[in-house]
């Protein structure tokens, strides 16, 4: 069973870690964005000490300026944002991101959400991503190309099942 706690701030080092190594997907973070992010997060869980993390927003964040998230909060009134989840390489094919995923819905659900939403890259191509996000059932609701043509995204949405 893998154990699943809140990320805090003596994760800062190891998470920024991370995500570094998962740059050309996500997007640079610096201490401090991470811990606004985490600050204003819905949800901010990680697994082990450098193995997994996934961070996610709800419609309420404020100040919170990623063109993918204010996409959704352009289109749907109440909404749960998957910002970014990494799986470190040493880490892969056990699992851990549907348990973070699962984690998250469960949370959602218990919070009254029943829409979880994200990006990912068409260009430049995230194919694991995308059949990652296939399988847990997420659709295409819409695309953008970001970061002055840096990028190409498909927005996913998944309406979870009334439990």
């Amino acid at each position: 069973m893998t154990s699943l706690r809140e990320i805090s701030s003596a994760d800062v080092a190891s998470i920024l870690a991370l995500n570094s190594a998962h740059v050309a997907e996500l997007s640079l973070l610096d201490e401090q964005g991470l811990s606004e992010l985490v600050a204003g997060s819905f949800h901010a869980r990680r697994t082990g000490r450098e193995e997994a993390f996934l961070i996610a927003l709800d419609e309420r964040h404020p100040t919170y300026a990623s063109p993918n998230y204010l996409w959704f909060r352009r289109r749907y009134r109440r909404f749960v944002y998957v910002d970014r989840i990494v799986v470190a390489e040493h880490a892969r094919g056990r699992g851990l991101a549907r348990t973070l995923y699962e984690d998250l819905f469960r949370q959602a659900s218990e919070a009254g959400h029943d829409l979880i939403v994200c990006e990912v890259n068409s260009v430049p191509p995230n194919a694991a991503s995308d059949a990652f996000h296939a399988r847990l059932g997420f659709a295409e609701v819409g695309a953008a190309v970001i970061h002055g043509g840096a990028k190409t995204v498909r927005y996913l949405a998944l309406r979870l099942q009334a439990v």
